[in-house]
């Protein structure tokens, strides 16, 4: 043979070439200069670590790069349908990116920015195929950021119909492995029936000799190319010094299909090779199962069932209130002071003045001018804004932000540690056991029981049940609590609200009603003026006291009001027809209280003058009395509020003795209760509060709980969301969490019954491989149910919706 027709496969990618055209680096060989150039590029930023975590991980290397490709990535036109968010300073965007296979490139994507020291971060949604990137203006732009990824082989899919349009990640390749198991699986059982039942009546030697080889044929794809997965999972898990659960199974088909071969070679017997092919194709579908029941529990959820919040949209000049999953392009809506903007949207009215802080973490404000474009997740802080669609809801880019490591406080769940361990473990006691049963029917002479046993114990035997409990059971919790309008941030939120010790509520807005109120004003006469003016300012506030105005004043519209401050907890001032106006507590209005009724006051101040104060007499929730009893059972209960201690008594009445209250608390003062709490007492706190004036304590709280009352009450720094409805409901809610322990440890225990039972017959040798491989999936989906049926019961015996 010359040497010129040798082959070798590439160190990057791993295709084949012939040796006499290959390039080379580091005494290592590469099939093209692409190849070798993305090398050397890793080897430099010292990534070579990628070639460790899987075998040519390269696979999808682009070749070459055209000069010119991705120069239309510098029209404007066309970033602004790529671009989620850019200022001065940054830039974010998502691209899928359909190579995403392996963990070679998740470890790749995320240190992207040796690459490039223009790009800030990157992290990637493996399941979803999307990598979230954050970059440097002035260090970069979006075309050298595509063309890094191109240059590594990640070539982005652009989509100019907008990201929401992607193709989703869709694994037709397991399909197939498993169409092709499942076919092989038949014909070869087909041939091997055929020799079962010729027990009296023997099928003719040539025919049986046929059969065995035709089922020997249909056997070796299977092997390798159905049962791929295993092992190239096997053989990662070696290469990293760490054993998986796919080492046994690997093994198991290695044995089974050697065993089969040498068999029907030296027609001493049958062989094994249905049981091998049945192996493959039930192991397979049961995975294909698990992947389509974690899929359905995704804790990336859809951004509208996470945030069911709306915005006023106009309507031949009246606002309608709209979700904000259903604003379309060139819809015209309004956003008050406080609010997030939730579309990327044209300034049409209005002074907009911007805090960025929930998208890129600074709290510079910056003032937007009409016409200008506005990225989805800046608040409001200065006067009610009228604005322009320009894109609908982007889901994806609105749920990364909220669960930005800036505002998720919470670690992963000492169970998934624990359960490392375990798989650990268990799959070196099952290769232990496995080979112990060998060499025992070896030593005992009894051949086929010593092959049934080890094939069957590396095959029954399998921790996936054990690990995927804790998955399952958070999944159909994060279903039930949704169901009772109660959405979490994510899912390490219940590992969390099952410690809680201490909960801490906000009392306006609260656990009071908003728009069930009763309105007093005392004072001097407002002039219609005056009484317009009043009503202008409030209507750029969505605090509850200021909703309670406005309903009283009934005025039929608002002017826009150019010069206005809102002060979270205190109060209002602006600037309209030349006049001072300041609204709000007494404290920041700077004066006393003309009345002695209880209730909440805003004072009334027009050029330093006091000309009145209304007085605001909110009921209380219903069924908050009752909650309030429940919760005292089980924790240490505080209520905070910035009103004055009139209603000291009313709210003794709702507590018992043991409950804290404190008045003429600022936000700053909410928030530093909380933290003494934490450092004083060392106990797990909740805060339950408004998400527009109570967002310090939320954050600082191991658990912030957003009560919705108005429509778009949204925070970033809340990890939880309830409905104002469904406030009555919390202690149930805390409940069906620490539930979610039990249910992860017994369904843990029936899985480890049922492994233990299943060795038990395995190390006999009496448990057929076939069979083997059917228990094991079937194992998992009993663990979906179980732990379905007890979530669902476990609600409705706490009283909560389950359907």
């Amino acid at each position: 043979m010359h040497t010129s027709r040798l082959a070798t496969k590439c160190y990057h990618c791993g295709n084949e070439f012939q040796v006499n055209k290959h390039h080379s680096s580091d005494e290592k060989t590469f099939c093209c200069s692409g190849c070798k150039s993305v090398y050397e590029l890793l080897n430099e930023n010292n990534l070579c670590n990628y070639y460790e975590l899987n075998e040519h991980p390269g696979q999808f290397i682009q070749k070459e790069i055209r000069k010119e490709k991705y120069a239309f990535l510098e029209d404007p036109k066309i970033q602004v349908q790529l671009i989620q968010f850019q200022n001065k300073n940054f830039t974010h965007l998502t691209f899928y990116i359909p190579q995403i296979h392996c963990s070679s490139c998740l470890f790749l994507l995320e240190n992207i920015y040796k690459f490039d020291s223009g790009i800030i971060s990157s992290y990637v949604n493996f399941e979803r195929k999307e990598v979230f990137i954050q970059f440097n203006n002035e260090k970069t732009s979006l075309r050298n950021v595509v063309e890094t990824l191109e240059k590594i082989g990640y070539e982005p899919h652009l989509s100019l119909k907008g990201f929401e349009s992607s193709p989703q990640a869709y694994d037709k390749a397991l399909l197939y492995k498993i169409g092709f198991a499942g076919f092989a699986f038949a014909n070869i059982m087909i041939y091997s029936l055929a020799d079962y039942f010729a027990v009296q009546d023997p099928i003719e030697a040539k025919l049986d000799l046929l059969f065995k080889y035709f089922s020997l044929i249909l056997s070796i794809p299977v092997l390798l190319y159905s049962a791929s997965d295993f092992f190239r999972s096997a053989a990662n898990s070696l290469k990293q010094r760490y054993i998986n659960i796919d080492v046994p199974i690997a093994l198991a088909l290695i044995i089974t299909f050697s065993k089969s071969v040498y068999e029907i070679s030296t027609q001493s017997g049958s062989g094994y090779l249905d049981s091998m092919a049945g192996i493959v194709f039930f192991m397979l579908l049961g995975r294909w199962m698990q992947s389509k029941t974690i899929s359905s529990l995704s804790f990336d959820r859809n951004f509208r069932n996470f945030f069911p919040i709306a915005v006023n949209k106009l309507v031949d000049g009246k606002g309608v209130p709209t979700l904000i999953s259903e604003l379309q392009e060139k819809d015209i809506f309004q956003i008050h002071s406080q609010e997030i903007i939730p579309v990327d949207c044209i300034l049409s009215k209005g002074i907009a003045k911007l805090d960025y802080s929930f998208v890129n973490g600074e709290s510079d404000i910056h003032e937007a001018s009409i016409g200008e474009l506005i990225y989805a997740g800046a608040r409001q802080t200065g006067s009610k804004i009228e604005l322009i669609t320009l894109k609908p809801l982007s889901q994806n880019y609105l749920n990364n932000l909220w669960n930005n490591p800036r505002y998720n406080k919470k670690e992963n769940s000492g169970f998934q540690i624990l359960f490392d361990k375990i798989a650990l473990y268990f799959t070196i006691g099952v290769l232990l056991l496995g080979f112990g049963s060998f060499a025992y029917f070896y030593f005992q002479g009894e051949y086929q029981l010593m092959w049934n046993a080890l094939t069957t114990v590396l095959i029954v035997a399998c921790p996936c049940a054990l690990l995927l409990s804790q998955t399952y059971t958070y999944g159909h919790i994060l279903n039930l609590f949704q169901k009772n309008k109660f959405f979490i941030r994510n899912a390490e939120v219940i590992s969390a609200l099952s410690e809680i010790k201490h909960i801490v509520f906000d009392k306006t807005g609260t656990i009071t009603e908003i728009g069930n109120s009763s309105v007093k004003y005392f004072g001097r006469k407002l002039k219609p003026q005056e009484m317009e003016n009043i009503y202008s300012i409030l209507s750029n506030s969505m605090h509850p006291a200021s909703q309670n105005v406005l309903s009283y004043l009934n005025q039929k519209e608002a002017k826009f009001i150019e010069h206005f401050k809102e002060t979270l907890g205190s109060g209002i001032e602006a600037w309209i027809d030349d006049q001072h106006y300041k609204m709000g507590s007494v404290q920041f209005v700077g004066t006393q209280s003309q009345t002695d009724i209880m209730g909440t006051k805003i004072v009334v101040a027009i050029d330093q003058e006091i000309v009145g104060e209304f007085v605001i007499e909110t009921p209380y929730k219903k069924g908050i009395k009752a909650l309030f009893q429940k919760l005292t059972k089980q924790f240490k209960l505080s209520i905070l509020t910035g009103d004055n201690d009139r209603e000291r008594d009313n709210l003794k009445k709702l507590v018992s003795e043991e409950t804290e209250l404190k008045f003429y608390q600022s936000p700053e003062q909410k928030m530093n209760y909380i933290q003494q709490l934490q450092e004083q007492k060392s106990v797990p706190v909740m805060m339950v509060g408004d998400g527009l004036n109570d967002a310090g304590a939320l954050l600082q709280s191991h658990v912030g709980v957003a009560v919705m009352n108005q429509a778009n009450s949204f925070t970033p720094s809340s990890d939880a969301i309830i409905a104002s409805d469904s406030l009555d409901k919390l202690d149930s809610l805390i409940q069906l969490s620490a539930k979610s322990k039990s249910i992860i440890n017994y369904t843990f225990i029936i899985s480890a019954i049922y492994n233990l039972t299943g060795l038990y017959y395995a190390i006999q040798g009496t448990l057929s491989p076939v069979i083997a491989a059917i228990l094991m999936p079937i194992s998992s989906i009993s663990i979906i149910g179980i732990s379905y049926f007890w979530s669902r019961y476990s609600a409705k015996i706490l009283g909560l919706k389950i359907n």
